[in-house]
C-alpha cells in the first residue's frame, strides 16, 4: 500500500522555498517495492508535474549518483539511503525505541514496531519482526495510512481534534477490507476511542487475519513523540484476548520509554 502524493500544484512560495529541491524530492518518493522501476512519464504523472520537469529531475538524480537509467526506465540507487540514514543517526529516539521493541518481541513472541506521523501516513522509524503477518512486508521507511491503522489512531489522537479531522479528511480512505472504517465521522469516533482509551485496536481493517495494538510514545514533559504496536493474527489475539494479553505489556514498555525520552 503506497501512500497517495499530492496532486497539489508545485509554487514558490517565497524566496527562501527552493522550488527545485521540492520537485526533486516528490520525483525520488515515487518509487517504492510496488514501483521500482519508472518511466518520465509514470513520474510526470505521479507527481503532477510536466513531463519536461520530471525528465530534468530524473536526469539530475542520475548524474548525481541517486538514481540509474536504461534510457527508458529509471531506478533509485543505493546512494538514496543516505537520506535515510542521515534521519535515523540523527535522532536518538529510534534507537531506543529498536531496543524497547526488540525487547518486548522476544517477551511475547510477536511482532513490534515504533511508527511517526507523517501527514496522511505512519512511518515506520523501528521494527522488531518475529514473523510475517501481513502479506506487505514491513521495514524501517514503510508507509502505511494512518486512519486505519492501530498507530495511526493514537498518533492522531494526540493532535487538536480539528487538525486531526483535516489529515482524516485528506485521506483516500479505502475500503481495505469489509472492516475498514472509511467515513470521515467513523474514523474520527474511533481516533476519539483512542484519546479516551490511551490505546486503539485494530480488528483486521488494514488486512484480514490482522489485528494490532498500539499505545503513544511520551516523553518526560508529556508530549507524544511516536506511538509503538503489537500487531499478530485476528484467530489467536482477537480485540478482547490482546487488550488482556497485550496492552499490559505495551503500557510496562510505555512507561519505561516515558523515562528516558
Amino acid at each position: 500500500m503506497r501512500p497517495t502524493l499530492d496532486a497539489a500544484p508545485f509554487r514558490q512560495i517565497d524566496r527562501d522555498h527552493m522550488l527545485g529541491l521540492e520537485k526533486g524530492l516528490a520525483v525520488i518518493a515515487c518509487f517504492d517495492a510496488g514501483h521500482p522501476r519508472l518511466t518520465i512519464a509514470d513520474v510526470a504523472r505521479m507527481t503532477g508535474l510536466s513531463r519536461a520537469t520530471a525528465r530534468r529531475c530524473l536526469i539530475t538524480l542520475a548524474r548525481i549518483g541517486y538514481a540509474e537509467t536504461d534510457g527508458r526506465h529509471f531506478a533509485l540507487t543505493p546512494r538514496v539511503l543516505q537520506l535515510g540514514y542521515a534521519y535515523l543517526s540523527s535522532t536518538p529516539l529510534t534507537a531506543v525505541l529498536q531496543n524497547a521493541l526488540e525487547r518486548l518481541s522476544e517477551e511475547i513472541g510477536e511482532s513490534s514496531s515504533a511508527s511517526l506521523l507523517d501527514g496522511r501516513d505512519i512511518v515506520y522509524v523501528a521494527r522488531a519482526a518475529t514473523k510475517r503477518i501481513m502479506s506487505v512486508g514491513l521495514s524501517v521507511g514503510s508507509r502505511l495510512p494512518a486512519y486505519c491503522t492501530s498507530m495511526g489512531r493514537v498518533l492522531l489522537a494526540a493532535l487538536p481534534e480539528d487538525e486531526a479531522r483535516r489529515r482524516v479528511e485528506a485521506s483516500d480512505r479505502r475500503a481495505l477490507t469489509r472492516a475498514t472504517a472509511t467515513s470521515v465521522e467513523a474514523v474520527m469516533a474511533r481516533v476519539a476511542a483512542a484519546r479516551t482509551a490511551g490505546y486503539a485496536v485494530i480488528d483486521q481493517e488494514l488486512e484480514v487475519g490482522l489485528t494490532s495494538i498500539a499505545v503513544p510514545v511520551i516523553d518526560r514533559e508529556g508530549k507524544v513523540v511516536a506511538a509503538i504496536n503489537v500487531g499478530t493474527q485476528a484467530t489467536r489475539f482477537p480485540p478482547g484476548i490482546i487488550v488482556a494479553e497485550i496492552l499490559p505489556k505495551l503500557l510496562k514498555v510505555q512507561a519505561e520509554l516515558a523515562r528516558i525520552v
